[in-house]
């Protein structure tokens, strides 16, 4: 195996497009990590074939902390903090309420066995990928405009590493047990990491400069090939093709 580097942050989104949760250790099962997006608002009425409001329909949901209350760890219970300091059972109707005057239409919050995700269940990036730009774009780096849920610390600082990743096996930690990871593609960003996850307000730099610099791709998408554990410091390995 070839060492990639060193799982140095995990994260998780208990709603989908609200903010994240940092973990030291979690756990990847068949759909991702445990969870992880598991709840999605649901535009009522919505017959797109995408009824779930994110943060490109409404930005202010980067500013809502959900979280698991320790009975509900995987459960359908979930709370959340709204921008204003509130602490909301995720299924009240004030929550709702409050969701739906900002976005203008009635809405429902969803648990999904499976979680809801946009091309796959994992996602990872590196450090050097992440600080190459915001160097290149003058934006402040902050690892949460790029929503992984594996954020990797490489030896060296080659940006876009991620890029060879794709159709390889990935080894979170090196062990015959490890979790692993199969690389499915390329994420292709949109205009979320314009957003800034504290005050929601938009800067265009930072796509363009992924558009720049990697045909608007920053990080990987990924699939669970094994489950298991996994923890800040583990080795990420590439498997031997």
């Amino acid at each position: 195996m070839e060492l990639l580097g060193t799982i140095r942050e995990i994260y998780r989104y208990p709603v989908k497009s609200m903010a994240g949760e940092g973990q030291r250790a979690a756990t990847v099962g068949w759909h991702g990590l445990e969870g992880d997006r598991r709840f999605a608002f649901r535009r009522i009425g919505d017959t797109s074939g995408f009824p779930w409001l994110t943060a490109g329909k409404l930005p202010a949901l980067l500013c809502y902390r959900p979280y698991y209350p320790p009975a509900g760890e995987s459960g359908r219970l979930i709370r959340v903090v709204t921008p204003e300091g509130e602490d909301l059972a995720g299924d009240s109707a004030e929550l709702r309420d409050r969701v739906a005057a900002s976005c203008g239409g009635p809405v429902e919050l969803l648990h999904l066995k499976h979680g809801i995700y946009d091309e796959a269940p994992l996602s990872l990036i590196t450090v050097a990928t992440v600080r190459r730009l915001s160097q290149a774009s003058g934006v402040p780096f902050d690892v949460r405009r790029f929503r992984p849920n594996i954020l990797i610390e490489t030896p060296d600082e080659r940006s876009f590493a991620e890029n060879d990743w794709v159709g390889r096996g990935l080894s979170c930690g090196g062990q015959p047990d490890s979790a692993l990871v199969g690389v499915t593609m390329r994420d292709v960003r949109c205009a979320m990491v314009n957003l800034d996850p504290d005050t929601a307000r938009a800067d265009p730099r930072l796509l363009k400069a992924t558009a720049q610099l990697n045909t608007v791709c920053a990080g990987v998408y990924g699939v669970p090939v094994r489950s298991g554990t996994i923890s800040v410091g583990d080795g990420l390995y590439a498997l031997a093709t």
